[in-house]
């Protein structure tokens, strides 16, 4: 008995979300898929066309850890210029910020696009570009993410959540969406 319950414990959050998933709006759905792609989803910007996707992603600030030895009293000398006492230092380390937190919005195929023959397709695209190594698997996983950030950052998108413009670029999806 001990073993079913375990494996019904595994399943009871994604049973609990698809029974959510039923009930819900269209807009909480959209939230989870997106956050479980490494993103959350967010408002369309002032102005945007109704029914396209939104992301939301952070890049992280870059701090740097800065040591410095502060005098604390000044070495003495004698008249003929020996020192009689060294200097006396105290060593003092603070965090600066070289780079400041960034948040950025951008368009994404929407959830019921995201399927897994076009997460395959992706795969592909990147692999043949020499940025997936890994299994074309259908699924949206850590490796297929990491090629995404490698393909966008020179781009000038550093997410690992696929944009519309990049899944437009790879061919993935059509340059206009009928809605």
């Amino acid at each position: 008995m001990r073993p079913k319950f375990r494996s019904w414990r595994r399943l009871a959050p994604l049973l609990a979300l698809l029974a959510v998933a039923g009930c819900q709006d269209r807009s909480a759905v959209d939230r989870y898929a997106a956050a479980s792609s490494g993103g959350q989803a967010a408002p369309a910007p002032s102005g945007a066309t109704e029914g396209n996707c939104w992301a939301r992603d952070s890049t992280p600030a870059v701090l740097e850890t800065v040591t410095e030895q502060i005098i604390v009293e000044p070495e003495l000398r004698d008249a003929s210029g020996w020192v009689i006492r060294p200097a006396v230092y105290r060593t003092e380390t603070r965090q600066e910020i070289v780079q400041e937190r960034k948040d950025t919005v951008f368009q994404v195929p929407c959830p019921d696009e995201m399927t897994p023959e076009l997460i395959a397709s992706l795969q592909r695209a990147l692999q043949a570009r020499g940025l997936y190594r890994g299994p074309v698997s259908g699924v949206m996983d850590a490796p297929t993410r990491t090629a995404i950030r490698r393909y966008q950052k020179p781009l000038g998108l550093d997410s690992g959540i696929l944009s519309l413009a990049t899944a437009r670029v790879l061919g993935l999806v059509a340059l206009d969406r009928p809605r």
